[in-house]
């Protein structure tokens, strides 16, 4: 099984709770977004692979530590997702970055893929899927099947907010899938909605509903 994997650093928790306020305005909301996913950023890469090289100090030759290029790649999930990927590539500014759009068929409810834009040598990258919200689970089940699908093999699943039915359903369909959150909250609403969640990502990022 999967590892879930609580990041909640002081910092982390203090953001996350400005970016549960209602009274919180969107430009606020992104930024703090942004600054969230970059404190996860340093425990979703704690494990990169590292190399020795030999470099001159201004005092002497020395040998130190690198990573050793290992490939990454960034997948938000549309649209939300795009709040979180500034903030990771601050930690990570060589990751290619993909895209893939999902949205919801009204009479089968099952997520349908409108739009993907993934790195050409996908199957040799670790990719990071990044959405806000891990509500039913659904969508990030199935953005990850869509990867998995195009070659991906190494992919991990980061989120500021998860309830512990989607953690659950990732876990169920993918229990090969690491699964990073800032917070796990306490369930889903009647509506689908994470209690006490903070409300739609989508909506308060952008100021559109």
């Amino acid at each position: 099984m999967s590892k879930v994997i609580e990041v909640n650093h002081p910092l982390i928790q203090h953001k996350i709770t400005l970016i549960r306020d209602k009274h919180t305005g969107s430009k606020d909301f992104r930024q703090l977004v942004k600054e969230v996913s970059m404190l996860l950023g340093y425990e979703i890469t704690r494990d990169l692979p590292l190399e020795e090289v030999e470099i001159e100090t201004p005092i002497m030759k020395t040998k130190s530590k690198m990573l050793s290029g290992k490939k990454l790649g960034i997948i938000p999930i549309l649209r939300a997702g795009l709040g979180m990927v500034d903030g990771i590539l601050e930690l990570i500014p060589a990751a290619k970055v993909g895209h893939i759009g999902l949205y919801r068929d009204p009479e089968t409810l099952k997520p349908v893929e409108y739009y993907c834009k993934l790195p050409a040598d996908v199957g040799e990258r670790e990719l990071i899927v990044v959405d806000p919200m891990l509500a039913t689970g659904g969508s990030a089940a199935a953005a990850i099947n869509f990867l998995k699908d195009r070659g991906a093999t190494n992919i991990k699943l980061v989120n500021l907010i998860a309830s512990p039915e989607g953690i659950a359903e990732v876990q169920k369909m993918h229990p090969d899938v690491d699964i990073y959150v800032a917070s796990i909250d306490e369930k889903l609403n009647d509506h689908g909605y994470i209690v006490p969640g903070l409300g739609d990502a989508g909506d308060r990022l952008y100021g559109t509903k």
